[in-house]
């Protein structure tokens, strides 16, 4: 069984939140790369930041995720990864018109079904590693809600609810 599941979505949508949850019941997570590299490209001055080069950013992104996939092979149970190859690959495809996301998302799958954070306007903040507004958030959300499932996943929209439920809801999706 594949138990490397995504929870994607929009920026600001909870689903950080939700993650720290699920490890608190005893998951393994995979922090977002996207955090991992800001906070690696400010603490050493280097460019690769979404703000400044979005294209070596996500280059980086992919990068990551590819490791962090194939770190998840070796482990057991539920791996919920928080973003992932397909986010850093349809945004580089959709920035340059790259073909990288088709060829990745074929070799490197998980689990069918993956859950996907709305927009959320009332808990949506930026913060010093989220600069974009709500409208790009939101772009973000439109382009992978098409691509999740162009790519034969099922995608799950999280609910808007406390984070006790949303992580009951995804746990029971993965049972059934």
């Amino acid at each position: 069984m594949n138990g490397r599941v995504v929870i994607s979505g929009c920026s600001g949508g909870g689903k950080s939140t939700l993650l720290t949850e699920l490890k608190t019941r005893g998951h393994t997570v995979v922090e977002e790369p996207g955090r991992r590299i800001i906070a690696e490209e400010t603490a050493r001055g280097g460019t690769a930041l979404p703000w400044v080069n979005l294209a070596a950013f996500l280059h980086r992104a992919i990068e990551l995720a590819l490791s962090d996939h194939a770190a998840a092979t070796a482990l057991d149970g539920w791996v919920f990864f928080d973003r992932g190859l397909i986010d850093a690959a349809s945004a580089l495809e959709a920035l340059t018109g790259e073909p990288v996301l088709r060829p990745l998302s074929a070799t490197h799958r998980y689990h069918p079904k993956m859950f996907l954070a709305p927009p959320w306007p009332e808990i949506y903040v930026t913060d010093v590693d989220r600069k974009h507004g709500f409208d790009i958030a939101v772009a973000e959300y439109e382009r992978l809600a098409k691509t999740y499932p162009a790519l034969g996943y099922e995608m799950l929209p999280l609910p808007k609810t406390a984070v006790a439920a949303r992580a009951d809801f995804v746990l029971s999706s993965l049972i059934t």
